[in-house]
């Protein structure tokens, strides 16, 4: 990782390079200029990885970082005698591939926050308490929960919703809540990788065209591989104990609850269909659901509100995770200026072209541990890559199950560390990174057996 950190500032000192895309990139990053922006960028990302202990939120950096990087960039553009025009279609380039994910993850989000708001979650979890599991049998039915809870929730939700059972659980057991943690960060983002829906990076490589959507599905048994072996390892650490019994009563699910669910369901066949049959963008899709949402949410303030708590549909747009979203806004688009100066063609370089695709897409993995997925698969999609299936198939699964590596190399992980009362710790995350590790290895080999 040293090594690969010191040879992109070295090559922040090459001879300019064009990138051939839809626009040409100025090829200007030996400027003085050009350098300046990309520290912009590793001084905003340095303060989105200290977000943990600063309680700044992410989203503010990163789009701070945007506006001066694109205001770096148009000036640049007018030095080197580019056209408005030109610039312009660099810039409408980032903001069709920010409209166009954050409509599709604010619908995912809001039928996510109606579900918990209809109690869906909180009966689960009451029902899992209430079973009286012992710890063993609780840590694999919550990590089997998370890994296919997260390929249609994002892994962040997936972990947190989950990681409550855990901490009501374990509240007299710190060990078993370690590393409960520890397999639900696995379990979160292995099961994102092999769905569309389960995680921002896999959905952004499903919109760019580069795989159809039930190619991911190839990655199911890889996915699986990457939480069973870390997971199978964990398991006789765990404590072959009972809990305490609990007197918690069940959870009703509120009106329509049940009905809600299908409907989400209805909203991914939709978005699907809409991608596959009529060739437009699936977030469309998902806003029919979304209008069906609000229409059934008419139905249950009908027959239910005189009686109880209205359902507002836009009060669950309201709770959707803004911070995320505009975090992503801050990634698109201060990536998208790095690439527009001419960056992403000199990592596209150094990585791909002299590493390999092979090497490059596990590098990506590991880069993922470190800095979050999504402003590294970003870059990947705007390298304009000429690569096959299965290698797009290969960085799909690295980006997703890379995090696991480490505590803050995932929002999941990240979250769960705030959630655990220090129970669950970087360095109790790190005591398991060899066994995760060994769970990325294997994951890659069952690809290239099976996808292969």
């Amino acid at each position: 990782m040293v090594r690969f950190l010191f040879a992109f500032l070295l090559m922040l000192l090459l001879p300019e390079i064009v990138m051939a895309a839809n626009f040409e990139s100025l090829g200007l990053t030996g400027t003085e200029r050009g350098i300046y922006t990309v520290l912009i960028f590793i001084i905003a990302y340095g303060f989105v990885m200290a977000e943990e202990f600063t309680h700044l939120r992410k989203s503010k950096p990163v789009i701070l970082a945007a506006g001066i990087i694109w205001a770096h960039a148009a000036i640049l553009s007018a030095q080197a005698g580019v056209s408005i025009h030109d610039m312009h279609a660099a810039f409408e380039h980032d903001l069709k591939e920010y409209a166009e994910l954050m409509l599709f993850l604010m619908v995912a989000m809001t039928y996510i926050n109606s579900m918990a708001e209809r109690n869906v979650f909180e009966a689960l979890r009451s029902w899992l308490v209430r079973k009286q599991f012992g710890y063993r049998q609780l840590f694999l039915i919550t990590g089997v929960i998370t890994f296919f809870l997260s390929a249609v929730a994002d892994n962040l939700t997936a972990a947190l919703l989950v990681g409550a059972v855990v901490m009501a659980v374990g509240a007299d057991n710190p060990k078993f809540v370690s590393i409960g943690f520890v397999n639900l960060v696995v379990a979160a983002n292995a099961g994102g990788a092999f769905c569309p829906f389960g995680d921002i990076t896999t959905l952004m490589v499903w919109q760019a065209e580069y795989a159809e959507f039930f190619d991911f599905f190839k990655l199911f048994i890889p996915s699986a591989v990457n939480y069973g072996v870390p997971a199978a390892v964990m398991y006789f650490a765990v404590p072959d104990e009972q809990p305490k019994s609990s007197t918690e009563e069940a959870v009703q699910l509120k009106p329509g609850a049940i009905q809600i669910c299908f409907l989400f369901l209805f909203t991914i066949i939709t978005a699907v269909s809409f991608k596959q049959v009529l060739h437009l963008p699936p977030f469309m899709g998902m806003m029919v659901g979304l209008s069906v949402l609000m229409i059934y949410s008419y139905r249950i303030n009908f027959l239910y509100a005189p009686d109880g708590q209205p359902f507002d549909v836009f009060h669950r747009v309201r709770d959707a995770e803004w911070d995320t979203l505009l975090f992503f806004f801050g990634v698109v688009f201060a990536v998208g200026g790095l690439g527009y100066i001419g960056y992403l063609e000199l990592l596209s370089k150094g990585m791909y072209d002299g590493l390999g695709p092979t090497t490059a897409n596990i590098m990506v993995g590991l880069i993922s541990a470190i800095v979050d997925n999504i402003p590294v698969m970003f870059a990947v999609l705007n390298m304009n890559l000429d690569m096959d299936l299965y290698q797009w198939l290969l960085v799909t699964l690295t980006a997703g199950v890379g995090g696991s590596l480490l505590s803050v190399g995932s929002a999941a992980g990240v979250a769960l560390m705030g959630q655990s009362n220090h129970k669950y710790t970087f360095f109790s995350h790190l005591k398991w990174t060899p066994a995760i590790a060994g769970g990325y290895i294997a994951s890659i080999f069952t690809h290239y057996l099976i996808n292969g």
